[in-house]
């Protein structure tokens, strides 16, 4: 499900801000609603409350970012850059709590860097200027991304709820709230001129946001953490896939054992055993 976001968004005939408003308003307000259908509340104290402001902020950044990345150097590699938040995530764990990374996560590092060399290429003035703007995207969304996840897990430490639906669905239409202003501020129009639009906006929002973050967090308290790290390969792995059956992306052969690179490192990251 997560996969395909990506492609909702190079499909879509929106703005970035527009895409990303409409992820967030949409699963946000699936989730408020299956809320107060299932008789919770929505109350938290107030220490959440600024946990989920923080998370939401970053998950603002990290869509603003992301989108404009997807539309730069397509679904397959922004996905992918994405993706290095779980060396941002280390890097947090080492700075903020204090926590000794394994070998194989410092291994995992340099292996990362240089299968984004063979993907990007050695010299980085020949580039595109808008494709050098999107791996620069790419890797801000992964600190976004990183920042969302640390504010998250503070939002949920003191929870009785095994699933986080009512974080979510907060931090969904704060996120919403903040994008709809940017998008008036940069002059976007939030108007859906199509049907199809449509369509592809309410798949992305319910499936791609409200139900796969959900299923991702209610499996994370029944699977080990190196299953997770090879489940969630899938979310790259897939898009990037997409990214050449639908978009009729070309790759070579370095940028192939690249991105094979760059998917081993991220799993060898995510282990936390030695």
């Amino acid at each position: 499900m997560i996969s395909f976001s990506p492609v909702f968004v190079s499909l879509v005939n929106v703005s970035p801000t527009t895409s990303g408003f409409y992820r967030v308003f949409f699963g946000g307000v699936a989730l408020t609603t299956f809320i107060f259908l299932s008789g919770r509340r929505l109350s938290f104290n107030k220490s959440i409350w600024i946990a989920l402001v923080f998370s939401a902020v970053f998950f603002t950044a990290d869509l603003w970012f992301w989108h404009r990345s997807i539309l730069y150097v397509g679904p397959g590699l922004s996905t992918l850059l994405a993706n290095f938040q779980v060396f941002f995530m280390l890097l947090a764990s080492i700075m903020l709590f204090k926590q000794q990374p394994t070998k194989m996560q410092i291994i995992a590092i340099p292996v990362a860097l240089l299968g984004l060399l063979a993907i990007v290429g050695i010299d980085w003035n020949q580039l595109h200027s808008d494709y050098r703007l999107g791996v620069i995207f790419g890797l801000l969304t992964a600190v976004s991304y990183t920042g969302y996840m640390l504010f998250m897990r503070q939002a949920q430490i003191d929870s009785k709820h095994v699933l986080p639906v009512r974080e979510i669905a907060i931090m969904s239409l704060l996120v919403a709230l903040s994008l709809g202003v940017i998008a008036q501020m940069e002059g976007e129009s939030l108007a859906i001129n199509s049907l199809q639009d449509l369509s592809l906006l309410l798949a992305y929002g319910l499936f791609s946001h409200a139900t796969g973050l959900i299923l991702i967090a209610s499996a994370l308290a029944k699977v080990t953490t190196a299953e997770v790290g090879i489940v969630l390969l899938l979310q790259p792995s897939l898009s990037f896939i997409w990214d050449v059956l639908l978009f009729n992306r070309s790759f070579t052969l370095v940028e192939f054992i690249g991105v094979s690179m760059v998917l081993v490192a991220i799993y060898m990251s995510s282990k936390r055993t030695e």
